[in-house]
């Protein structure tokens, strides 16, 4: 205690001991003291303040290096493909009836009528499911957020590809403008909420306000109703109402790295370009060319060239070409790191660079893995399922399909989602490990087949379909156990011991 508190605590003993303890706590935490060759940066504003100022921008600085740079457009596309993949998230019905069973039949005529309705399952007609999947995914991690309305009963213009009246329309954010807000109305954002936070209702242009064509003014705004709304958003704090893009945190290296990238490059063709020079001997020994004649000096490069033609004190030069620098590999790996460790993708991923050990990778794969679940899970529970859910109801409605009386009504939307899997480094050792836990119990058929990405029941029928058509043509396969070799070893074993008795008894 020095002088000054020890006055103070004569005066106020509350004050000083107030101020003993924001020193301890100072004191205590080292990170928090600024020094003359540190300063603190802090951040104490409201997630909507923060998004509100730099969501548009961060998403325009997006797009424009997802369409100008290399790195960026493979990032996002690894990003798409790990969470959605080509075929987009599988779904399987897990409706059961009454005894706790899966309703088999009814579980199948849902994932048919489902997989039909998917192939066009958008307004225009245009994209399949798996595209929409991939367009939404892409929108959310470059844009950091996805608007999707869900259309439901007959509307003017619009025709359903099936008798299911329910379509997908995939809307933009630029569509909901994040710099409308009305106080009066809880609406902030675009986003009218209750007295909870919960959204009620989402305000949007009817034309997207960056076409040519476009005039558009906050007055034009339409609401549509929440319920009817899928609204998929990267989030990093409570209560934050709109999305910001999965590459916020990387974009200043993402710049640097690209111009720094261009500058080698711009250096190694004028390198490349600039082949050789004449060197004269002193300024004294120049002589200035005779306009009247012709001096063209000129000669092409090629292969086993002989210059005779240079005069006294003259010598022929090259520039080296030391472009690209021997630095910018070094350079570039570790700043694709730190853009990969700020984005969730895999390093070896984001860079090309698949050198290493089986289990180096495989450690790499499996670290990594974790954030595409997470991203899938996040994927599944903001549009995939909602989608098939109303896609059951709506179906359900329409009379395309039809509940049979056993069926537990409570198991109706219950389905499993199966993301993209995780690749095999070694298929040799992936498939003996796989094949090795259903043998010992610690896993199923099922869990192995929807690990890579397929549904049981369906690989169950085209096994039995081949196996039918094996029959048929009499085929047989190694995979078959009466062909194995241990067969006839036992068959041949049974008939030397049958032999040996007799010989035995014919001997008695």
């Amino acid at each position: 205690m020095n002088w000054l508190d020890k006055g103070i605590e004569s005066i106020s003993p509350g004050w000083a001991v107030a101020r003993l303890k924001g020193r301890a706590i100072l004191a205590a935490y080292e990170a928090n003291k600024p020094t003359r060759l540190r300063k603190i940066k802090r951040e104490s504003r409201g997630p909507d303040t923060v998004v509100g100022e730099g969501a548009r921008g961060l998403r325009e600085q997006a797009r424009f290096y997802d369409e100008n740079h290399d790195l960026v457009t493979g990032i996002l596309d690894i990003l798409v493909a790990r969470t959605v993949g080509p075929n987009g998230i599988l779904v399987e019905p897990m409706v059961r009836d009454a005894d706790g069973k899966l309703h088999k039949q009814f579980n199948r005529e849902l994932l048919d009528g489902f997989n039909e309705w998917y192939e066009r399952p958008e307004v225009t007609g245009e994209l399949s499911g798996a595209v929409c999947e991939q367009l939404v995914a892409r929108t959310w991690f470059r844009d950091g957020e996805q608007m999707t309305q869900m259309v439901r009963g007959s509307k003017p213009g619009l025709k359903f590809p099936t008798n299911v009246p329910f379509l997908l329309e995939l809307l933009e954010p630029d569509l909901f403008p994040i710099e409308f807000s009305d106080k009066s109305k809880n609406i902030h954002q675009s986003i009218q909420k209750n007295a909870w936070g919960r959204a009620t209702n989402y305000y949007a242009y009817k034309e997207h306000p960056g076409d040519a064509t476009s005039f558009t003014t906050l007055q034009d705004l339409k609401p549509i109703p929440a319920d009817n709304l899928l609204h998929i958003k990267l989030i990093k704090r409570i209560r934050q109402t709109r999305g910001v893009s999965i590459l916020h945190s990387v974009l200043t290296r993402i710049e640097d790295l690209k111009d720094y990238e261009e500058s080698e490059r711009v250096a190694a063709r004028v390198s490349a370009a600039m082949a050789a020079y004449i060197k004269k001997g002193n300024p004294d020994s120049y002589i200035a060319p005779d306009p009247t004649t012709s001096n063209d000096r000129s000669f092409k490069m090629s292969p086993g060239l002989v210059f005779d033609r240079l005069q006294p004190g003259e010598e022929v030069g090259t520039i080296q070409s030391n472009r690209p620098s021997e630095r910018l590999e070094p350079f570039r790996n570790a700043m694709i790191k730190m853009i990969a460790s700020g984005t969730r993708v895999n390093y070896s991923s984001a860079a090309r660079d698949y050198n290493g050990s089986y289990a180096a990778q495989r450690q790499e794969l499996v670290e990594g893995w974790d954030q595409y679940l997470t991203l899938q899970t996040t994927f599944t529970s903001f549009f995939k399922r909602p989608v098939f859910k109303n896609y059951v109801k709506m179906a359900i409605l329409s009379g395309r399909h039809k509940v049979p009386s056993d069926v537990d009504t409570e198991t109706l939307y219950r389905a499993h989602f199966q993301g993209p899997a995780m690749p095999w480094i070694d298929p040799d050792k992936e498939s003996k490990a796989n094949e090795r836990n259903v043998q010992a119990g610690f896993a199923s058929r099922s869990q192995v087949i929807r690990s890579r990405n397929q549904i049981p029941h369906e690989v169950d029928e085209q096994q039995e379909t081949d196996n039918a058509r094996a029959t048929e043509k009499d085929l047989t396969h190694s995979s078959d156990f009466a062909n194995q070799e241990a067969g006839p070893e036992i068959e041949t074993q049974e008939e030397t011991e049958i032999e040996t008795k007799t010989t035995d008894n014919e001997a008695v």
